[in-house]
């Protein structure tokens, strides 16, 4: 089966993160200063202001916090619609990404899930969440 899904759109203040996802790494920023995480990343802390900023490896554990599934429109690059989920990670900052490998009618909330790496259409990866297995 080949990939269908889009390729991330990649700026400046985002290319660190997209490049560790074509690693298999989630990653994120943290302020060199008053050591806040934050995600997406952005070029200043918005605790302190800061632009000293520190790429760090996450775990890629978290729970997740709600979910939805948009069908109009039609998402571009996906065969069924995804389940869009708010994932908290353990590392106490937030991400809104792509549930795989669950059935709507099985997600709950709170919910443990993991990272895992899907490939887009042009060779990327994009970091998306399944359950923990047991």
């Amino acid at each position: 089966m080949s990939a269908t899904r889009p390729d991330p759109i990649e700026t400046p203040d985002n290319a660190f993160f997209w490049a560790a996802a074509d690693r298999g790494e989630l990653v994120g920023l943290r302020c060199a200063d008053c050591g806040d995480l934050q995600h997406p990343p952005r070029p200043m802390c918005p605790a302190c202001h800061s632009t000293r900023r520190e790429e760090v490896k996450l775990s890629g554990r978290g729970r997740v916090r709600v979910w939805t599934i948009p069908r109009h429109p039609a998402p571009i690059g996906f065969a069924e619609p995804p389940i869009v989920a708010l994932v908290d990670l353990e590392e106490g900052t937030r991400m809104v990404s792509n549930l795989v490998d669950v059935a709507p009618d099985a997600i709950t909330p709170e919910m443990p899930v993991e990272v895992v790496f899907e490939p887009t259409v042009g060779g990327r990866a994009v970091p998306v969440f399944r359950p923990v297995s047991r």
